[in-house]
């Protein structure tokens, strides 16, 4: 059960910053990181702290930040909706928390993380909080031991382990340089302090920006209790300045999405060569082969086989089917159903149980019955298909006219033979059976059997006038 941190806790997240080192015009914590923007997985650590509640500093793009923002409230269901401040400069991280002045001043503690941290667990801030609350800090900081500080801030402690102070890389010596441990730029302080320690906060540096680890010292200085709290996984405080940050956080997103599977019974044959957005959910016994990526809103059931070499996004597959070398996208695919190898579902398709969609078939906004074929080079859209068809190599539903495109209705237990093309709109009734090589204009009765092609001609080829003539005639 998680711990009931006090009511008086707000959050604030810092998500102001344009992020240059991304070489983009997209805000830093927009950029994607395993499915979602960075920030979503800022907050979704966060809105599991009991909170009383949530503000975002917003600056570069604010606009467009906030929306995304708005968009993991409303996807997540949480109920409290976060405030909004503007940092109209990007001035430092103080001037940066002192725009929410007037959040600070109404929560007895506040907890500030930067919007491009998308590693932190809940486990690790929840320890800050409790930390910061059962020792009664003025300050609290989460820290980790990293075997290259490099571009960190050093924490300075005492004999006794207290902290002294946090030296910025740029301030400090080779001996500071030397020490392994740093500021994670997650922080817990007690808002009366803080606030009286921004105000006193003056700007340094060429660009004359207030720096938060300037108000820690300043609360120390005026006899606050400034600890830290040292992180078990350094891992996770990794923040995102580069495209090269970007790339190390999704393998680590990735990692621990493949270990929640396996933790589960989901096998994974090979991890390196398994990717999965943190939003797939996977049920018990189903087998990940090499070459899969899963993403979106993907949800997979128990007992499935996926892959190898299977791209699946914002689709569902169920319990017990088989995809294979095959591309999903927006579609539902039923229980023990099998798909591929190299088919392609798309933009509604769904795919009944027991079904099969085969080799080279594309399926497009169609409904397969239960235990309907598809096995072969066909394609089917705007088709609804009923149970136990059987659909022959190098069929065409002909669904487009040009302007507007017109359904196709296949009732159960027709037979369409191989290389038919039924141009819709059109029916083909129960258990009717279209002949090979038809071209299909009218609906087809039930039961009845529709051929519509040219009657085949065997002539004598001296008498049809030689090879190279009826060679010239079949050209034309």
């Amino acid at each position: 059960m998680k711990p009931n941190h006090s009511s008086a806790l707000g959050v604030l997240v810092l998500a102001a910053g344009k992020g240059e080192r991304m070489q983009s015009e997209t805000p830093k914590v927009l950029h994607p990181l395993a499915g979602r923007p960075i920030i979503y997985h800022v907050l979704r650590a966060v809105s599991s702290l009991k909170l009383s509640s949530l503000a975002i500093v917003v600056g570069h793009e604010a606009p467009a930040v906030r929306l995304k923002v708005q968009e993991f409230v409303q996807d997540s269901h949480w109920i409290k909706t976060p405030a909004f401040f503007t940092q109209k400069e990007q001035l430092g991280t103080g001037h940066a928390v002192f725009s929410g002045a007037s959040f600070l001043k109404k929560h007895s503690a506040v907890l500030i993380v930067c919007g491009d941290t998308p590693l932190l667990t809940y486990d690790s801030l929840s320890s800050v909080v409790r930390f910061h609350q059962t020792e009664n800090n003025a300050v609290t900081l989460l820290t980790a031991r990293l075997s290259n500080p490099q571009n960190y801030g050093r924490i300075l402690r005492s004999s006794s382990g207290e902290v002294l102070r946090i030296v910025e890389e740029s301030e400090a010596g080779d001996g500071e340089k030397a020490i392994t441990e740093v500021n994670s730029g997650v922080y817990c302080f007690s808002t009366g302090l803080l606030l009286k320690a921004l105000k006193e906060v003056k700007p340094k540096g060429p660009h004359r920006e207030y720096y938060l680890t300037d108000a820690v010292d300043w609360v120390r200085s005026h006899g606050g209790k400034v600890a830290a709290l040292l992180s078990p996984n350094a891992e996770e405080i990794l923040g995102i300045n580069s495209r090269l940050h970007l790339s190390i956080a999704e393998r680590i997103l990735n990692r621990r999405t493949l270990e929640r599977f396996m933790l589960v019974g989901v096998t994974v044959v090979d991890p390196a060569a398994t990717y999965a957005d943190s939003s797939v959910e996977i049920g018990a016994e189903t087998v990940l082969y090499p070459g899969v990526i899963l993403k979106g809103a993907t949800r997979i059931g128990k007992n499935a086989r996926i892959g190898p070499y299977t791209f699946i996004d914002d689709s569902q597959v169920g319990n017990s089917a088989e995809v294979r070398f095959s591309c999903l996208t927006s579609c539902r695919v039923g229980d023990a159903a099998l798909v591929g190898p190299f088919a392609h579902l798309r933009n509604g398709a769904v795919i009944g149980p027991q079904a099969r969609v085969g080799n080279f078939s594309e399926v497009k906004k169609s409904t397969l019955g239960k235990g309907a074929k598809v096995s072969h080079l066909s394609y089917i859209g705007d088709a609804q298909i009923g149970d136990n068809v059987n659909i022959g190599a190098g069929v065409i539903t002909c669904n487009f006219d040009g302007v507007n495109k017109h359904p196709t209705v296949i009732e159960a237990d027709a037979f369409i033979g191989s290389n038919v093309n039924l141009v819709a709109p059109v029916r083909i009734g129960k258990g009717a059976l279209v002949g090979a090589g038809s071209t299909i204009t009218e609906d087809v009765p039930e039961e009845k059997l529709a051929l519509a092609r040219a009657l085949q001609v065997i002539k004598d080829k001296k008498t049809a006038g030689g090879s190279k003539k009826v060679a010239e005639r079949l050209r034309r």
